[in-house]
């Protein structure tokens, strides 16, 4: 990873405009390794379609992307498509699919910042990273990823530009829809951090449509599938809302723990969430709200 001072950002939109601060790596934060972090699993999040630019950070260590220019590459293609054709493929209103045609066009010339801080939909919330210490985000950095349609896979302080490409979209050169395109790319990438954290253990925090990018593709992995639900008049129910908000601050939890065995994260009980023995298997595990 190549570790570089924060850009301020800039953005308009979709992805709140303003800007952000300049500075050098925060204190405590250094490439490689933290002496707080240890070897362990890594978690999955999905990206957000909901970006924040806007807000003020902290001097943060910047890392880049290690499909950059994949992501230079696919953002050069989808350029030539016409508002009306992305706003068939990605189901949105003229308004936004003219924001994310003029994102494509000017992609090169966007601001950057690092992934973590500028998605903002509901798993973000729950994560809540403004409140996270150098050592947690430290923690993140090892241990934290998520899937993108456009970078592929992102370490949490890896710098992005705004976009919106969903990994479901029907659409990517030269092939019928955008998990086609990335083929295997992302599951290997993902195999071999895996491999260097030692455990060789996923915890999957995606939802399904991220996760088909990696689907049967993680052999010699073990993949653990969280699934929150809530009581209700018939029984447990799945919240879209709530759900995604547990995915954000178990990911959270683990960091302000520094949680390195996979079994140690049935322990999460924020929010009134409680891992169930009796709903759960091996490799499926599933947790109640109170």
């Amino acid at each position: 990873m190549r570790w570089r001072g924060h850009q301020g950002p800039q953005a308009g939109a979709e992805a709140k405009s303003a800007g952000g601060r300049e500075g050098e790596a925060r204190s405590g934060l250094t490439p490689g390794r933290g002496a707080a972090t240890a070897r362990g699993m890594i978690v999955l999040l999905s990206p957000a379609k909901t970006l924040d630019f806007e807000r003020a950070l902290p001097p943060l260590a910047v890392t880049t992307p290690h499909f950059a220019e994949e992501a230079r590459g696919l953002a050069k293609s989808a350029a030539n498509l016409s508002q009306k054709r992305l706003a068939e493929l990605m189901h949105i209103s003229p308004r936004l699919a003219k924001l994310n045609a003029d994102r494509f066009r000017d992609f090169s010339e966007l601001p950057e910042r690092q992934a973590l801080y500028a998605f903002a939909g509901d798993v973000y919330s729950g994560f809540e990273v403004d409140t996270l210490d150098d050592a947690a985000v430290a923690f993140a950095q090892d241990h934290v990823r998520m899937l993108s349609g456009l970078y592929g896979l992102l370490h949490p302080l890896d710098a992005i530009r705004p976009y919106r490409l969903e990994m479901g979209t029907r659409w990517a050169p030269r092939h019928k829809k955008l998990t086609d395109w990335w083929g295997d790319r992302i599951a290997a990438l993902l195999r071999a951090q895996a491999a260097e954290e030692g455990s060789g253990v996923v915890l999957n925090l995606a939802s399904q449509e991220y996760f088909a990018a990696v689907e049967n593709r993680l052999d010699g992995l073990r993949v653990i599938h969280v699934d929150f639900r809530e009581p209700g008049p018939n029984g447990p129910r799945f919240v879209s809302f709530n759900a995604k908000r547990a995915r954000g601050m178990m990911a959270r939890w683990m960091c302000e723990h520094h949680v390195a065995a996979v079994e140690a994260m049935q322990g999460f009980d924020s929010d009134g969430y409680r891992f169930d023995p009796a709903e759960s298997d091996a490799d499926h595990w599933r947790f109640m709200r109170a």
